[in-house]
């Protein structure tokens, strides 16, 4: 008996088992991105809810404090322009009443790459208390920022400050952990490779959305440094103030 073949010499039946099995691969990748895609809209319309503008703000009572999520710091010591950005706003908020409290949250995992120095030395240079900036060394991720926030500084009601896009995500991330949580946007000045930031975004979106459902702890934890004490505590070998 001669079995049909293709142009290639396939058999029939295995080709037809290839294509079925080449569809089904097809589908469930369009499965996958249509669900990335929902967990996206979906961290962006939840976020956008507590987005406020700089005046909108001004209208908060008993907040916390204000915290401010790190950024790249360059090799020479001096912020990123985004960074600077972000501390800008987040020293005019402070400035504004908004609260007395300023907490920077950024990666000061390395001796060499400190972020939270280098912004409470620029908030004290613009007449900031240094005892009234707190410093989160171990903010390694937007998740772990928000989880320390409320464990380790004990804050129940802040205004985070980072750039619109990434700001969806961290109000979210913010409320999932049981924070009252608001945010006003640092975008001051427009940014190279926002693109690229972009369709990054969508996909750490979906990760800290995987996050809040289950909530693990982050990379360290420790003894509780209240906000409302002496942000001093917090300073380290690295501060210079």
């Amino acid at each position: 008996m001669i079995r049909n073949k293709n142009k290639s010499g396939m058999p029939a039946a295995p080709r037809r088992s290839f294509l079925r099995f080449f569809l089904l691969l097809v589908k469930a990748g369009l499965l996958a991105a249509a669900l990335a895609l929902g967990i996206n809209f979906y961290v962006v319309a939840q976020g956008n809810r507590y987005i406020l503008t700089p005046d909108e703000a001004e209208n908060l009572k008993d907040t916390d404090c204000i915290l401010v999520l790190g950024c790249l710091v360059r090799n020479n010591g001096a912020m990123s322009g985004m960074l600077a950005d972000r501390m800008d706003t987040g020293i005019s908020l402070w400035k504004a009443g908004i609260s007395d409290r300023l907490l920077v949250s950024g990666d000061h995992g390395r001796i060499d790459y400190d972020e939270v120095n280098t912004m409470k030395d620029y908030a004290v240079e613009q007449g900031l208390p240094s005892d009234h900036v707190f410093m989160d060394h171990a903010g390694f991720s937007t998740y772990e920022s928000m989880y320390r926030a409320r464990d380790i500084f004990q804050a129940e009601k802040v205004v985070i400050v980072t750039q619109r896009y990434h700001l969806y995500r961290a109000v979210y991330a913010a409320r999932s952990l049981g924070l009252d949580a608001y945010g006003v946007p640092a975008d001051l000045h427009s940014y190279g490779g926002q693109t690229y930031r972009n369709v990054r975004e969508i996909l750490a979106r979906d990760k800290d959305f995987l996050y809040c459902m289950f909530k693990p702890e982050p990379t360290y934890l420790g003894d509780a440094i209240p906000i409302g004490g002496n942000g001093n505590a917090t300073n380290d070998h690295g501060s210079s103030k």
